[in-house]
């Protein structure tokens, strides 16, 4: 009994219940009126046969017949069967007896198949209606020749429903188990040798997939079909069902799906560079290739959910083989038992090839998807292992390692084997028939001892075998000459890592920062209350005080109103009358009357009425006393004898005091930048950039926690201030709390899922924790976002240039038109004319590709609609069932068709003008955050598209300056001027650099070169006034005004209109000294050298008043500039004024 109660408890079986309900529209061999049944299969065994029912035009066949069968829990095969087997349903005639006939004969009708995917996403019961496709000879191939409405497409449908008294999987499971679905497309560009018309070969494609933590499922995707060039595809390829069973004709397809098409730059395998899109144009529209078009599903539990993410995580990359084998032929005769596996271990394998899919992407969070075309290699044992170095724990790779063909390929075969003898590749207990060895037996092993692709066995003992070195798989080599590729789609039903979702984001910022309310939260109750009453007063105070100035309006503007009591009592009455008589005092009454209940109400809590005429009395005469003292204080508040003098607007705004703020920066004047910053600040404190502002500037002088204040205040004004989250971000990280950086830098790229940076920040954060896949997600999200803006301002910029070659393209097309309609294209031209790329140089055909594929636009066109017209004018619906008649082969492949020339080509794809670590470098140098951006420029030197350019190297010279390394910088911009001479940052930065030296020379030579420059530089300010400084220096005051005033005339500055007055001073022109520095004192009154410079002006012009006060202005705000007050002393000495202590 102990040990019973201790294995795992197993859910007993569940039966599947299938009941074919109707059939409508069914049509035998003697016309409407039949007698037909449903015959039910399920993994290639009969589920039973229903009683044959009757049926008219007008009357459905009623069956109303239930089939079942278990499914059982103790193995995960079972479910993983329901996932990728369909049931199957054939119609099926019953003729009437003839004479002397001891049965009765049938006649296949056709066949449905019913998905049973549902049921593993916890339904419990589901209605279909499936098409009936017709199987041939039968009588539904063709629509009744006395068919009514010919617009009606005749279909034959069947009603199934599908129950379970339990669901199969509980919720707890759905959220844990998972379901991975894998279509096989189309390879291209197969090796040459692959020949449409040459002898028939089965064409496998297999991989392996994980069931469980310990056991693996073999994906097969058997039986593609080989096609030439010319033979095209329709633009709507249905998925085959990878197990069809008996299925025939349209039932081996799935309902409703299709394989997709995207463009190169969404997908995510090989060849998408714009430089492979000719050859893959090429390959797709002229080459042979082999299509499959199947879709393969696996049901994965959360074991095997576990350990397929740990091994992508591993190694990344999973293999899937690609094999042609050779077409099985019949024997006759009589052997041993067991003959039949033992000519499927023989089989021979060709041109063993494996490409090596990169799963990272579904490590991604959020990512359910991938799809891409995907290089084939030569397949070798040892390449496998060393790649995957997990392969040898794998199930079949341990049963058929010591075997001469290496992988999966013998499982392969085995399931595709049983799959095209109609047989269930996981059948337990099967025997297979007995056969004999014929006379081919020798043939077949000569073919397998001269086969090319056979691989040395890996020595499983040490010292068994000497070492050799395993021989080149030669038929492996030509996938590599021939640049096969193979187009294949493996999705997830849920991701492997979930992406927070932005409401759980939002949520989570909030909790970390409170976002703060824009208006100061209201105060209710009795001091509430009292405060309405007061502002009601003030504002009745405020109108009564207006009618009393327009009613003694003359008096007062005259200034002979009369004072003494007899004239107040007088003015009061006249007031008291003309209020009563124009209703105003009732007006005012009713203003303060809701302010004085909400004091009863608030402060005095009386809501109901009084009772006893005494108490309302003493209530009253409380209320009066209370209301009459209040109405003083509130009239004490806003009247005065004296009317304030109102405060002036300030005369410079918000972005003139970040501009002054960051001039100071440059000056490293840090105490008046933060100046600067605050007043912004304090003139508005719930504007978000004044605080991010702020921040940036502590993270220059390095007060991380300050910096920390100001960005938590930028994010609690704003939640979604991008800047704002990724500053916080970055300062979390640096203090090394990632969890809450990583919250921060998400939330950015939610709130702005287009913005480059944000994705680019990601990126870096989860480099510097060492989460290399999130971060390549990252990088890659950013590179779209970058190439979308990119091409979003190449169609802004150019909507003319666009409009008018479209003009000149249609005026074109016309005569071109004329001239190819008149010879029909042969079958092969019309292939060549799918060529979407460029025209190869040379070729003869190619001025005729181009007209044929330009004047036969509007042609397809047109014909693409006539076919999407029913015959009545109708459109047709575009369903599973609909869009492949039952006429066209099962292939789906016609020659000729109008869909030869519809295909458009693709459009280039922009190349954006700055990389993505650029961007995070020019953004991240403006904030001060210096080891991100360090981390930035080492990605950027890594790039493939970056490298050590010019750009690079003027970025880390800025970055070397930010940190004080001088003569780091000075390398990084010698190397950037190398690159590029005319490089206007080099130049200046430069200058910059050769100014902190002491070089003023130098810097001069620096500044005068880079303003030489057609294009300016980054930073033309500082350029200018350290230039002009320089020139003051030297006595050039002429240049040193110019120069001043090219900084006024971009930017005016306290620091530049200064400067500008220096110099004229200098120059003897003391009126537009004074101007200039008047202009200095407006931008900033509280500057000293302004103050001891218009003091001299004043001295020079003799104003000795002005004088004075200039020279006390400067002595009070801290003129420390001893050569300027020495100057201002002799003067004053030679004048006779100006110094109040003489």
């Amino acid at each position: 009994m102990a040990s019973e109660d201790e294995g795992p408890k197993v859910r007993p079986p569940e039966n599947v219940n299938i009941t074919v309900l109707r059939a409508r529209n069914l049509r035998g061999s003697k016309g409407d009126n039949l007698n037909s049944l449903v015959r039910v299969e399920y993994n290639n065994q009969s589920l039973g046969e229903s009683p044959k029912v009757e049926s008219t035009a007008e009357y459905a066949a009623e069956y109303n017949y239930n089939a079942r069968f278990e499914c059982t829990f103790d193995d995960p095969l079972t479910l993983d069967e329901i996932a990728y087997k369909p049931v199957m349903v054939t119609v099926i005639e019953v003729l009437p007896k003839e004479k002397k006939q001891k049965e009765e004969k049938t006649l296949l009708l056709g066949q449905s198949t019913v998905d049973l995917l549902p049921l593993l996403r916890g339904e419990n019961r589901y209605k279909s209606t499936l098409v009936v496709h017709p199987l041939p000879g039968s009588p539904l191939e063709t629509a009744p020749p006395d068919q009514a409405k010919p617009s009606i497409t005749f279909q034959v449908e069947l009603d199934v429903v599908v129950f379970v008294n339990e669901p199969l999987l509980s919720e707890e499971q759905l959220k844990e188990v998972n379901l991975l679905t894998v279509s096989v497309e189309t390879l291209y560009s197969p090796p040459e040798a692959w020949n449409p018309t040459g002898a028939p070969f089965i064409y496998n494609v297999t991989l392996p997939v994980p069931i469980t933590a310990d056991r693996e499922t073999t994906v097969v995707a058997t039986n593609g079909i080989i096609k030439a060039g010319t033979d095209k595809d329709l633009p709507s390829r249905q998925k085959k069902w990878c197990v069809p069973g008996n299925a025939q004709g349209g039932a081996i397809y799935i309902p409703d799906s299709f394989v997709p098409t995207t463009n190169f730059d969404e997908e995510d395998g090989d060849f998408t560079s714009k430089e492979d899109r000719e050859f893959r144009n090429e390959a797709e529209m002229e080459k042979t290739r082999v299509t499959w078009n199947i879709e393969r599903r696996c049901f994965m539990d959360p074991a095997a959910v576990q350990s397929f993410q740990n091994k992508i995580a591993q190694t990344r990359v999973w293999p899937v083989e690609i094999m042609r084998t050779p077409v099985p032929t019949a024997t006759k005769g009589k052997g041993k038992s067991g003959s039949a596996s033992a000519r499927e271990d023989e089989t021979p394998i060709f041109y063993h090839g494996v490409a090596y899919v990169n799963l990272a992407p579904l490590l991604y969070p959020g990512v359910k998807k991938i799809r891409g075309a995907y290089k084939v290699m030569a397949f070798s044992d040892h390449e496998v292992f060393e790649k995957i170095p997990w392969a040898e724990r794998w199930e079949h790779w341990q049963e058929y390692a010591t075997k001469r063909k290496g992988g999966l390929a013998e499982e392969a075969i085995r399931v595709a084997t049983a799959m095209n003898r109609n047989a269930s590749p996981f059948a337990k207990g099967g025997k297979a028939p007995k056969e004999e060895k014929g006379g081919k037996e020798k043939e077949k092993d000569a073919a397998k001892k001269v086969q090319p692709s056979s691989m040395l066995k890996p020595t499983s003992d040490a010292g068994s075998e000497t070492d050799v070195t395993p021989p080149q798989n030669l038929e492996g080599m030509q996938y590599v000459e021939a640049k096969s590729y193979l187009m294949l789609e493996i999705t997830l039903q849920r991701p492997l890592v979930p992406k927070r979702p932005p409401e759980v984001l939002a949520k989570r910022v909030a909790e970390l920062i409170p976002p703060r309310p824009l208006f100061a939260r209201r105060t209710n109750g009795a001091e509430r209350a009292v405060e309405d009453f007061h502002s009601q007063v003030a504002s009745v105070g405020n109108l009564v005080l207006e009618e009393f100035r327009s009613l003694f309006a003359d008096q007062l503007i005259q200034g002979d109103l009369p004072s003494g009591s007899e004239p107040s009592d007088e003015r009061r009455r006249k007031l008291l009358y003309e209020l009563n008589t124009s209703g105003k005092y009732f007006a005012f009454k009713e203003q303060l009357k809701h302010s004085v209940v909400k004091i009863v109400r608030e402060k005095y809590l009386k809501t109901t009425t009084f009772t006893d005429k005494e108490e309302l009395h003493t209530f009253l005469s409380e209320l009066n006393v209370f209301l009459i003292d209040q109405m003083h204080v509130g009239l004490g508040k806003v009247l005065s004898l004296e009317d304030e003098t109102p405060v002036p607007p300030p005369l410079t705004d918000s972005a003139q005091l970040k501009h002054f703020a960051r001039e100071a920066e440059v000056n490293e004047n840090f105490e008046v930048a933060s100046k600067y910053y605050q007043e912004r600040i304090a003139r508005n404190r719930n504007d978000g950039d004044h605080w991010f502002d702020y921040g940036t500037f502590c993270m220059l002088i390095n007060d991380i926690s300050k910096a920390e204040e100001c960005f938590k205040e930028t994010v609690s004004i704003n939640q979604s201030h991008v800047n704002g989250l990724l500053l916080y971000g970055i300062v979390c990280a640096m203090e090394e709390r990632n969890s809450v950086a990583e919250t921060f830098f998400e939330m950015a790229t939610n709130v702005e899922p287009n913005c480059t940076l944000a994705w680019t920040l990601l990126g870096l954060f989860y480099d510097g924790i060492e989460n290399d896949i999130q971060a390549e997600f990252a990088f890659l999200e950013a590179n779209k976002r970058n190439v979308a803006n990119a091409a979003a301002k190449v169609k802004s910029a150019m909507p003319e240039e666009t409009e008018k070659e479209n003009v000149v393209e249609g005026g074109d097309a016309e005569p071109e038109r004329e001239k190819v309609v008149k010879t029909p294209a042969t079958p092969s031209e019309s292939g060549k004319s799918h060529r979407s790329g460029k025209d190869k140089p040379g070729s003869v055909a190619s001025a005729h590709k181009k007209k044929l594929s330009v004047s036969s636009k509007s042609d397809s066109l047109h014909s693409l609609l006539q076919m999407d017209k029913a015959p009545d004018g109708g459109t047709r619906k575009q369903s599973a069932q609909s869009n492949r008649p039952t006429s066209q082969p099962a292939e789906g492949s016609q020659q000729g068709t109008p869909f030869e020339e519809e295909i458009p080509p693709r459009e280039p794809t922009p190349v954006p003008e700055t990389s993505i670590f650029m961007i995070a470098v020019d953004f991240l140098l403006e904030v001060k955050a210096m080891n991100f951006c360090e981390r930035a420029l080492a990605h950027e030197l890594l790039s493939p598209t970056g490298g050590p350019s010019a750009a690079y190297y003027v970025a880390l010279a800025r970055l070397k300056l930010q940190k004080k390394e001088l003569e780091e910088a000075n390398d990084n911009l010698q190397e950037a001027l190398v690159l590029n001479h005319q490089d206007p940052d080099a130049w200046a930065i430069t200058g910059h650099l050769r100014y902190l030296e002491g070089d003023i020379g130098e810097a001069k030579s620096c500044y005068e070169r880079t303003l030489s420059f057609v294009a300016d530089a980054r930073e033309m300010h500082s350029i200018y006034l350290r230039l002009a400084s320089i020139y003051l220096q030297e006595n050039k005051f002429e240049d040193a005004k110019n120069t001043f005033l090219l900084a006024c005339k971009k930017s005016p500055s306290c620091v530049s209109w200064l400067g500008v007055g220096i110099a004229c001073y200098r120059l003897g022109e003391l009126g537009e000294a004074e101007d200039a520095l008047s202009e200095a004192n407006i931008l900033n009154n509280t500057d000293s050298e302004v103050w001891g410079y218009l003091s001299l002006v004043c001295l020079k012009t003799n104003r000795q008043l002005e004088a004075e006060q200039a020279y006390k202005y400067a002595l009070k705000v801290g003129l420390q500039d001893e050569g300027l007050l020495g100057e201002i002393h002799e003067i004053q000495e030679a004048v006779g004024f100006g110094n109040p202590q003489f």
